[in-house]
């Protein structure tokens, strides 16, 4: 292997551990301004189970601090096991769930808590109802993610505070709404900028398979965008294909494409990743 195709590999190595390093840092601001902004909210409901399927489980305290639940098999007993850790920063939420994940289950938990019917959507009604003119929320166009930054630094509603826990729920509600839009589309933005700064370096790769399982394909194609297959859970064994930066990110989480990236390039091609001590993490993982 030439010299100049390792250094196309190594480069390529390393932007995708610095858009994952890069993406964590902005989702960690997302989700601490939506948490900063809803304290009073969660802390008027007296604390949220956000996410509650065995073994998952993932509830908010009124003091914004979070417990997550972990279930494992003990190699030694057989045993299952569980542990409750809690978490007090949201750069170890983020650490540990995709953020759409916590948006729409802080979503969820608000729309059971307010008694709303099932499956509803952000309509104008809705945002009326929570105190959210539609005029102040923001398209999904190319600008989408820097103007939803500035609308939620500088929103401070008009209207007057929802009183007690069903109107505390109501605005919660819409609000994890929409900053999982948000976390949406900017997670499709941040993989669509990795595509157009790896189209110099892929041609030269070829196509590499990243993941290849039984219900899941994913590929770096040699110009450069990142295409796969899946099997949804609900889709009844049928395939389907995956070749925009919006459907990407209804299954998979930017941290982990471009961390499945790095190792798959390390894996074909060894010579290009550094080495590490033992314990040393390697660039991009925590």
């Amino acid at each position: 292997m030439d010299v100049n195709r390792n250094d196309l590999l190594g480069e390529l190595a390393r932007e995708a551990a610095l858009e994952r390093t890069e993406f964590l840092v902005q989702a960690t601001s997302q989700l601490q301004r939506f948490l900063d902004q809803n304290a009073g909210r969660v802390a008027a409901l007296g604390g949220l189970t956000l996410i509650d399927d065995e073994p998952d489980y993932l509830s908010v305290a009124p003091d914004m601090s979070f417990r997550s639940r972990a279930r494992y098999q003990d190699e030694t007993s057989g045993e299952w096991v569980s542990e409750t850790e809690v978490i007090e920063t949201a750069a170890e939420l983020v650490e540990l769930y995709n953020p759409a994940d916590i948006y729409a289950a802080f979503a969820e938990a608000a729309r059971e808590a307010a008694g709303l019917p099932a499956e509803p959507t952000a309509t104008d009604e809705l945002l009326d109802a929570a105190g959210i003119p539609p005029e102040e929320t923001v398209g999904l166009d190319a600008g989408y993610a820097a103007a939803a930054d500035d609308w939620a630094a500088s929103q401070v509603p008009d209207v007057e505070e929802p009183t007690g826990p069903e109107g505390a729920a109501h605005r919660l509600y819409d609000l994890a709404l929409t900053f999982q839009e948000r976390s949406q589309v900017s997670e499709a933005n941040l993989i669509e900028q990795f595509e157009h700064a790896a189209a110099r370096l892929a041609g030269d790769l070829g196509d590499l398979v990243v993941i290849d399982d039984e219900d899941e394909r994913l590929t770096f194609r040699a110009d450069g965008r990142l295409v796969a297959e899946v099997v949804p859970e609900d889709a009844g064994g049928e395939w389907r294909r995956l070749e925009s930066p919006e459907e990407l990110v209804e299954f998979y989480d930017p941290t982990d494409v471009f961390g499945d990236v790095a190792d798959a390039i390390a894996d074909a091609w060894p010579q290009v990743a550094p080495e590490f001590d033992e314990g040393e993490a390697e660039p991009g993982k925590r």
